[in-house]
Order: structure tokens, then sequence, then C-alpha cells
């Protein structure tokens, strides 16, 4: 695939409200809806139209409406197997795409089932036993109920990848390709959704999509060479912290964050380091070697957090960068654009995150409206943001390892089954568990989300080669 551009061959007009079918209007009715958002407006006649599609829109504008309206014509209430597939980063979007198709769906005959991690499998393999034309989930639970049979994807006919830049971030691409395992031979209509469509995402979409059109989706309909400005209003004594914080919830693919001073580089790379991120820095400071060390990692693609001034990052070829922090807005406006540049270059989006405390406020605001670069303000994420992203992550990496486990390796782990047990029910002893969950959880900060670039992922199945499930389970890696 190449980079991609918005459609070029027969492009199609936006629907309004009033020109969807007759049966998506009654549907969309049902469910609430007065007229449609712009990302359903645009991406709805695609998706009817049955063409591959990745499509930038961010979260909250719409895309759920717009992926799942047009499944009324597509699929057919009288055959119970799958028929589409949609894959989420988390559990709670998992409810909400449930949610929403329950409301768009009502009595059509569709059935929609949600699968997700850090649950049981009984009331999941009780609904899919029922027949489910619609299964929503993650990628983990979805290989999961693969492996056991309790899920076939023969029947499939859509497959939608919702928020895809979060399930990289979340560590889901070994099992999206493993999934993609149990793909029919022939050949699936595939959409992919993303926020932002950095050098992981285009990567991917390339190994999942065959020739897709790419069209910008977002609220104010931004294209995908373009770059994302956010900033987040932090207490100035707590700005490491909320550096952190942010990283957790955000989980960049990799990302430069910028300090003014070669000290407050030193300060936030150990800040990260401490955290367990793979960071380093590069300032003036360094001696040659290190300077070398660290900028082949770069070139690499093997660091996934740069800290440096804007002098030590002058003249620096970094590519694919998703993110470019700001630890604090620099000291002349034009730096703001340098900056900014690292990232969503070669044809890919990226995010530019600015924190400032109040006081730096009026030059950010004057930045902005010297280059008119709409800002988008945002809540940082509270600790308990942080929890509810760590815990969902650790469960998903900690089911992939199990799965990865055999007989032995089970039968060995289940010794320790009466200890946890008495573990997880003892206040006191619970911070035992803590400990062993936050130790795991460290080690994979260092993985990286896909192959360094130019390394080989596994190989994907080609439409018109058949392969059975057993097939698909010897060759897990």
């Amino acid at each position: 695939m190449a980079t991609p551009s918005e459609p070029h061959s027969n492009p199609l007009p936006e629907l309004t409200f009033q020109q969807l079918p007759a049966d998506l209007q009654q549907a969309a009715s049902r469910a609430g809806w007065g007229e449609l958002m712009p990302v359903q407006a645009r991406a709805i006649p695609y998706l009817l139209a049955r063409r591959n599609m990745m499509i930038q829109a961010r979260t909250g504008s719409g895309k759920t409406g717009a992926f799942l309206l047009p499944m009324l014509q597509r699929l057919d209430s009288f055959q119970a197997g799958c028929q589409s597939l949609i894959l989420v980063p988390t559990r709670e979007l998992a409810k909400q795409v449930h949610q929403e198709a329950e409301r768009l769906f009502g009595d059509k005959g569709l059935r929609t089932v949600a699968v997700y991690g850090g649950v049981g499998y009984k009331a999941q393999i009780d609904a899919l036993k029922q027949g489910a034309q619609v299964v929503v989930g993650t990628p983990g639970r979805v290989l999961d109920h693969l492996l056991r049979r309790t899920l076939s994807l023969e029947s499939l006919r859509m497959l939608v990848f919702d928020e895809a830049d979060r399930m990289l971030s979340m560590g889901f691409y070994p099992d999206m390709r493993e999934v993609q395992r149990y793909l029919p031979a022939r050949e699936i209509h595939t959409c992919m959704f993303s926020a932002t469509f950095p050098e992981p995402v285009l990567r991917t979409a390339r190994e999942f999509i065959r020739q897709p059109e790419f069209i910008s989706l977002s609220s104010d309909h931004i294209h995908v060479t373009d770059t994302q400005h956010i900033f987040y209003l932090v207490d100035g004594m707590d700005k490491d912290r909320s550096l952190v914080r942010l990283i957790e919830v955000e989980q960049p693919a990799s990302a430069i964050i910028f300090c003014n001073t070669k000290d407050r580089v030193h300060y936030v790379a150990v800040v990260l380091q401490r955290f367990g991120y793979d960071a380093d820095e590069l300032s003036a400071d360094l001696t040659q070697s290190a300077r070398e060390n660290v900028l082949e990692r770069v070139r690499k693609g093997t660091l996934r957090f740069l800290v440096a001034t804007d002098i030590a990052a002058r003249g620096l070829d970094i590519p694919s960068l998703s993110h470019v922090i700001q630890y604090e807005p620099p000291e002349e406006a034009e730096l703001y654009i340098h900056r900014a540049g690292r990232t969503g270059r070669a044809g890919a989006s990226g995010i530019a995150i600015s924190l400032i405390h109040k006081g730096e406020r009026f030059t950010l605001d004057k930045i902005a409206k010297q280059y008119g670069i709409e800002l988008e303000e945002r809540p940082i994420p509270t600790d308990a943001d942080v929890q509810v992203v760590v815990a969902e992550r650790a469960t998903a990496l900690l089911e992939a390892r199990l799965r990865q486990r055999d007989k032995l390796q089970a039968e060995r782990s289940q010794r320790f089954l009466p200890l946890a047990r008495s573990l997880a029910e003892n206040d006191e002893e619970l911070a035992l568990l803590a400990m062993l969950l936050d130790e795991y959880y460290q080690q994979t900060l260092h993985a990286p989300l896909l192959p360094p670039d130019g390394q080989a992922a596994p190989a994907a199945r080609q439409p018109g080669k058949s392969k059975s499930r057993r097939s698909g389970r010897n060759r897990r890696h």
C-alpha cells in the first residue's frame, strides 16, 4: 500500500439523514439520531459501497454509528455465524459498541456479543453458542475464543478495527496478527478507524487492508498529513508526574520530549527511566560516544522516548514519531513549529502535546495565533484514569502470556493457585501481588509496539490459501 490519500477513484458524496435508505433511516431514528454527524455523513456511503477504508476520526465523533449502521444492509439475520468482527482496544469500548449496536439493530434479528478480558469465559461462551452475527471484542479475548473453537470466522463478511492507534499502544499487535490467521481465505471488507495514523498504524494497515482509501473524518476535517495540537494545563510543581500519567494513558508509540535546558532534559529522562520507560537524553553534556549510541537507537527505531533540547535535536532526522511532547513551551515562537514538525512526517499523522502551567498559557496562545494553529485543551489524566488503563493493559498482556505457555508450564503454575488466592484475600499481603504485577508491567514498557522498521513480521495469510484452525494454532509465535 502506498502512502494513504484521499479517495480519488469514484469519490462519493456525503449523505444527509433524509438520503439514507429507508431501513437505515428507521434504525437511526430508533437510536435517537436526528441528523448525521460529519463522520457518518462522509463514511457511510463508502462502507455501503463495500470499499476498504482507513478513516481518521476522533473519539466521540460518531464513528461507531458510521460502521454499525451499514451492517444492517450487509448482514443476514437468518445466518447464525459471526459475519462482522469489530476489534477494539478496551473492555469499556467493547461495551459501548455493543450497546450502540443493540440500539441501532433493534428488532432486526441481528445479535451482538461483546467479548473482552479480565472476566470469566462462561457467559461469553454461552452467548456465542446462541449465535451472533456481530462480535465486538479485544484482540486477545477474540483470539482466546478462536483457540477454544467457541468462535468461528468462516462466515465473516466485514472486519472493523476501531481505535487502531490505541490497540497498538495497548500491546495488541501480536494478538491482531494471530487473529489474522483465522480469517477466511477470501477477501473481507475491511475498514480501520483511528484518531491518528502515525507510521506504526500505517504499517499495520498495510498488513490487514487490501488497497484501502483514506478519508479524514475528524471534527475539523484535518488531513492525514496534519498534526493535532493539544495542550494540558498542569500544576507547575506536578509537571513531572503529569507527564508520566499522560504517557501511561496515551501510550505513545514513539516520542521526542522537548525541554528548554540540559538540566531539565536530564531530570525528565531520569524520571521516565525511574518509572520504567525506555527513555534516554540528548544534550550538549553527553560524550561523543554516548551521543552516538543514543542516535543509533533513534535511527533503528528502538528508543521509544528521546528527551532533548532544541539545540541537541537540531539537524536530526527522526522518522516515525507519533508524538512530540513539549515539557515546557519554547522560548521562541518559531521553535514551536520546528518541534511540532518532528511528527506527522512522510504522509503519517501525529500529535503535538504541550504541558503548560497558567503562567505559560499566554505564550502558547500567542504562538497559536501567530501561526494559525487550532489548539485543543484536554484535562490531565488522574491517578484513577491511570489505574484503569494500566490494569486493562496488564490483564491483556498477562492473558497473552498465559496463551503462550505449554501444558507443562501450565501445570507448574497450578502449584501457586492456593498462594495467589490467599494473597488476594489478605489486604496486608496484597502488596506482594501488586509488587509482582508492577515488576512484570515494567518489563513490558520496553517492548516495541511493532517490529522495528525493516524487521519482518510473521507472514500474513493471503487470499486463496486455505488454512485450518489447527495449522493457525501450530504457527503461533
